[in-house]
């Protein structure tokens, strides 16, 4: 009984650990993602795009 209850605990401590370690997930690369000069990021087709603006 003590061994299962102490598994159980090992296992939900490092779950979310564990869960952070997978890497960049919603959304977050889109926050460090850099262009070309003269391009932008647009987040609904996740490349760079020409810079319309002027």
């Amino acid at each position: 009984m003590a061994f299962k209850t102490l598994l159980t605990a090992i296992i939900l401590a490092a779950a979310p650990t564990l869960a952070l370690a997978g890497g960049c997930s919603s959304g977050h690369s889109e926050a460090s993602m850099t262009c070309e000069t003269g391009s932008v990021w647009d987040a609904d087709t996740r490349t760079c795009v020409p810079n319309t603006t002027s």
